[in-house]
């Protein structure tokens, strides 16, 4: 029985020796990309782009310029303001809702309209995108403020 005993633990002691000096053996499958030729895309040439026509005058300043939702190039908005001058005895009208339409660029601001007095009635100027004369600036618009016994426009400016 002891030499039974023994022949076991023999046996037992060779099988861990024998894992310990080959270790686990581990499968491992590679797989390998097949690399297949394509043809180089043909691209179709594209036309240039085409700018947009500038005007190189702006209007006088005596001028109303037409309405239109194109950008300005200006600083300030482009339409001019009423003269701040006149005293006029009624109220403007209550402003008018605009669509405003997509911004050409980050560096435009929308100046809203705004109602212009031409010496005898209220006429509605409306609003345009203008350049920032800087990045973050803000426009303040105009507005018709109570003087007296009439309505002076205050001008706008930026900020």
């Amino acid at each position: 029985m002891m030499l039974n005993m023994k022949s076991a633990i023999v046996n037992l002691v060779a099988g861990l020796v024998a894992v310990a000096v080959t270790g686990c053996v581990e499968r491992q499958v590679v797989y390998v990309p097949t690399y297949r030729t394509q043809p180089a895309p043909a691209y179709q040439p594209q036309p240039a782009y085409q700018y947009p026509a500038q005007t190189a005058n702006p209007p006088s300043p005596g001028q109303v310029a037409p309405a239109s939702n194109e950008p300005t190039q200006q600083a300030l908005p482009a339409q001019s303001p009423p003269d701040s001058t006149a005293v006029v005895a009624q109220a403007p009208p209550p402003q008018q809702v605009e669509v405003i339409p997509v911004a050409p660029g980050p560096d435009y601001y929308w100046a809203p309209g705004y109602w212009g007095w031409n010496g005898g009635a209220w006429i509605w100027i409306g609003g345009n995108w203008v350049v920032r004369p800087w990045h973050g600036a803000v426009w303040v618009g105009g507005h018709w403020g109570r003087h007296g016994r009439g309505y002076v426009w205050f001008g706008g400016r930026w900020r």
